[in-house]
């Protein structure tokens, strides 16, 4: 265990800091920042290689890392720091005086492992990282077997991302690919698309057959999705009795979801 780093000034404490405000910095040195006892927790039982884990004692870090399971072992280096540092490298008060430096893991469609009756979430050019975040929340919950990112605009790995998903970023498979190749994907295992769309032609949700193969496919809030899932596949829409025309997508993601986890007999 290295000495008490009490310096906001230190070299790898910058360098924490750099990794949570740059995507350009995470990709280039290969890691991602993990914050809280439960987040290091899940990755740590997913396989995820945790580089370095700062500890401070005084945000209960100790006890945390004592509580972390048995893959703790592996952790690279471990890492003290004071109060004020952490404070500097922690959002959120309640983290378990932990935060980690970790190697991302980016999956294709093509290396997925599938049962034999999926059921898949499929986001479009996502790129609000809280949107993301609770999707793959979502995604968890409804135990759905994967989630694909075509053409991301946001980093999945961003600490936002990490955070408002409550670590289930590691708990499902993220593929990323083009949407072309999500397509693809799709035709080579049999899988039906089901796009959620403003459109007249769209059928209400409930009225799809999700029992078999099926794949939900979300867009952005601003712009929903582009014309080559829209010309290409079934449309589906949230009936909206109110004033306004849609939900947020990551509630739109829950109620698609839960229906057809609700079809399968949860």
């Amino acid at each position: 265990m290295d000495e008490i780093i009490s310096s906001t000034a230190n070299p790898r404490i910058r360098n924490v800091v750099k990794l949570i405000d740059k995507a350009s910095e995470r990709r280039e040195q290969n890691l991602f920042v993990i914050e809280g006892f439960r987040e290091t927790a899940m990755a740590l039982r997913n396989n995820f290689d945790i580089h370095q884990l700062f500890i401070c004692a005084e945000a209960g870090g100790e006890q945390a890392y004592n509580d972390l399971p048995a893959q703790k072992q592996n952790i690279a280096q471990l890492i003290r720091v004071s109060k004020e540092v952490f404070s500097k490298i922690a959002y959120r008060e309640s983290t378990g005086g932990l935060v980690a430096l970790a190697r991302p893991i980016f999956t294709k469609p093509e290396t997925l492992t599938l049962p034999h009756n999926p059921l898949l979430l499929i986001l479009e050019a996502v790129e609000k990282p809280g949107n993301l975040g609770a999707i793959l929340r979502t995604a968890d919950a409804a135990n759905v077997d994967a989630v694909i990112v075509c053409d991301p605009r946001c980093d999945i790995y961003n600490p936002n991302v990490v955070r408002s998903s409550l670590g289930c970023i590691f708990s499902k498979p993220v593929a990323t690919c083009t949407t072309e190749q999500a397509q693809q994907f799709l035709a080579a295992h049999g899988i039906t698309a089901y796009a959620a769309a403003l459109t007249e032609s769209a059928k209400s949700y409930h009225l799809i057959d999700f029992s078999k193969p099926s794949a939900i496919v979300l867009g952005t809030e601003a712009d929903g999705l582009s014309d080559a899932w829209l010309h290409t596949t079934q449309q589906i829409i949230i009936p909206m009795l109110g004033l306004h025309d849609s939900l947020n997508v990551s509630i739109a993601a829950a109620v698609l979801a839960y229906e057809a986890r609700r079809q399968r007999g949860f």
